[in-house]
This record gives structure tokens, C-alpha cells and sequence, in this order.
């Protein structure tokens, strides 16, 4: 059992806590710089904006690498496993996680930052080229993100309201982050080409 403490211990420790203050993009990455590298990889790579991937993460998981939705209850008290299979810092269920995978023979980890920003690249990318959603799209590519892209075409965010004031929140935070990146872009660009 010792073992077991331990190994939690260790493997626990490897696990990165979420940033301290979640509303200030540059906080953000002056805390993680490897999350920049992540997140302009993924920009690099799929043409989808840092702060709109960022705002999803926030959303998502709040930066938890091990975030999952609620349990559900039988009978209001009965656990009954969870509301869906959603998992680490980009919520991606099962499904999607599966064809992300098949898609881009990217194995990797929903608790990895860094493969979670590139599913979310990846996802955004799928979406554009489905249903002509625009990259730089917070609102109506998160709308697609929850419902998948079968539930955006046949519009059930519609009877959602809580869902539709989500996707603005999402929308006024990545605007919110593009602004902050910004002022620290170039801080951020230098800190890296001290590092590498």
C-alpha cells in the first residue's frame, strides 16, 4: 500500500495546477510558458486562434488536467456513473476523442495540455471545413464544440438558453484573452527564445 501512496504522490506532483488568475491570458503563460509553445504550435498547426483554444480550455476544465462532468444519480441519491465521458482539460468525449485520434494518428492523452490543444485545433479545423464555421468564431464554433456538429446543423442549442449564454461567455473571453496577448506577445516571444 505504500507503494500505492507513493506512486499517487509521484504521479500527482507531475500534474500541473491550475494557473492562479484564469482571466489574465499573460498570467496564464507567465506561470506555464510551456502552454504558449503548446498553444502557437497548435495556432501553427491548425489555423485556430491561442485565445479562442484558451477560452475553450477555461471553459472546459477551468485548466484542470483531470476535470469531469458531474456524476449522475438513479432515484436523486443512487451514483450511476457520469453524465457523459467527457475528460481532462478539453472535456472531449470518447467519440470524438476516438476519431480525433484515427484522424490524425496523434495518440496522446486528454490530460496532456498540450494534446488537448491540439483535439481542440483539430476539432475547430473539422468544423470549419464541415460547416463553414470561421476559425476566429468563439460563439458559433463553441455552439458546435458542445453539440457536436450533427446537433449544430439541426440547431438544439436553440432550446438551450444556458447553453447559448455559455457561448458568449466563451466569445467575451476569447476577446478578452486576444487583447491581453497582445501587450505580452512579444514578452512572451522573447522569454521563449531565451529558453530554446
Amino acid at each position: 500500500t505504500l507503494a500505492v501512496v507513493l506512486s499517487t504522490l509521484i504521479l500527482g506532483g507531475c500534474a500541473t495546477p491550475p494557473p492562479k488568475n484564469q482571466s489574465n491570458l499573460c498570467d496564464i503563460f507567465r506561470e506555464n510558458p510551456d502552454w504558449y509553445g503548446d498553444a502557437k504550435e497548435m495556432q501553427e498547426d491548425w489555423g485556430t486562434p491561442i485565445q479562442i483554444a484558451m477560452a475553450f480550455v477555461k471553459q472546459e476544465s477551468a485548466f484542470r488536467h483531470d476535470a469531469r462532468p458531474p456524476k449522475d444519480y438513479v432515484l436523486g441519491f443512487i451514483p450511476w456513473g457520469r453524465v457523459s465521458s467527457a475528460y481532462g482539460y478539453a472535456q472531449a468525449q470518447d467519440p470524438a476523442w476516438e476519431d480525433f485520434q484515427k484522424a490524425t494518428n496523434h495518440g496522446g492523452s486528454r490530460t496532456s495540455f498540450a494534446d488537448s490543444l491540439v483535439f481542440i485545433g483539430w476539432y475547430t479545423s473539422e468544423t470549419h471545413k464541415q460547416l463553414g464555421i470561421s476559425k476566429w468564431d468563439p460563439y458559433n464554433q463553441y455552439l458546435a464544440y458542445h453539440e457536436g456538429r450533427g446537433g449544430y446543423k439541426r440547431k438544439t442549442y436553440r432550446s438551450k438558453p444556458s447553453l447559448i449564454n455559455v457561448a458568449r461567455k466563451v466569445d467575451q473571453q476569447a476577446k478578452d484573452y486576444g487583447w491581453q496577448l497582445k501587450q505580452c506577445r512579444q514578452e512572451l516571444e522573447d522569454n521563449q527564445s531565451w529558453w530554446f
